[in-house]
């Protein structure tokens, strides 16, 4: 299977090809100032530069050598947040310097995916498993007591903080279909964002607080597995305007974590292309 990383334009339609290859690489995060893409691939990490030709290069993450795809570069671009098993045997948030270096061990309660920061840098968002229960916590980026905001409505996953910090973005299947739904980070204001006969994941609000990129299964695809065909669709805040940008083959590894760029006008993500 080749991993091409490609890059779309909201406002012109443009799609861009960045970089291919034969080995598989998920989730490319932007960096804050839009220099390199940061990518996972055979549980290490890479940052793929935008402004130069060359490839990938490693990033170090010390003894973290199975990172998942549950990764992301902190709002000042100075700190990674990785997903690792190397130490507990499940997946365990981490966090380091973005040039690379030794990971801080941040959740202690396990499992933990990594999927959002909060605007001023202070807090992760993630999908805690809990007694087989998948629900949305947030954490300080120094540790501490985790704050549980769902509590085992359906399965709940992928949480993502909006740009003004005044909502969390994520997937449930409370209703059924899994669907995009937002809360405050506070646990107030549940809502529910999209309701259609898709099984919606990964809601990613843009920078400028005005568009949410999403990827949509067939409604009979449980989970979200990789190699299917698969939409990417954008849509207001609120979920109006919901609109189908394309179609590609992908899934998992796609758009696991927040991808726009810095400037509100495009996202990253990984199409598969079987060789």
């Amino acid at each position: 299977m080749r991993s091409s990383v490609e890059i779309y334009n909201i406002r012109t339609g443009e799609n861009r090809v960045v970089w291919q290859t034969d080995e598989l690489v998920e989730a490319p995060n932007y960096s804050p100032d839009g220099r390199y893409l940061l990518l996972n691939g055979d549980g290490l990490l890479y940052r793929l530069p935008l402004d130069v030709s060359g490839g990938i290069v490693r990033i170090d993450t010390g003894f973290a050598t199975r990172c998942n795809n549950d990764h992301g570069i902190s709002p000042d671009g100075s700190l990674i947040a990785i997903s690792d098993k190397v130490e507990h045997g499940k997946a365990c948030i981490y966090v380091l310097p973005a040039e690379g270096g030794t990971p801080r061990q941040v959740t202690t309660n396990l499992p933990s995916y990594w999927h959002g920061w909060s605007p001023d840098g202070q807090r992760f968002s993630y999908c805690g498993i809990r007694n087989d229960v998948f629900d949305i916590y947030t954490i300080s980026i120094d540790g501490g007591e985790e704050t549980r905001l769902t509590h085992g409505e359906g399965r709940n996953d992928g949480p993502d903080f909006s740009a003004d910090g005044q909502w969390i973005y994520f997937n449930s299947s409370r209703t059924g279909l899994m669907q995009i739904w937002r809360i405050h980070p506070d646990g107030t204001g549940l809502e529910q964002v999209t309701h259609d006969n898709y099984g919606n994941w990964f809601a990613h609000p843009s920078p400028k607080n005005d568009k949410v990129v999403l990827i949509s299964y067939d409604p009979d695809v449980f989970d979200h597995p990789r190699d299917l065909n698969v939409r990417m669709r954008l849509m207001d805040m609120d979920g109006s305007n919901i609109t189908t940008l394309f179609e590609l083959f992908g899934g998992q590894g796609s758009i696991n974590v927040p991808n726009w760029s810095p400037d509100g006008d495009a996202f990253a993500y990984v199409r598969y292309e079987p060789v």
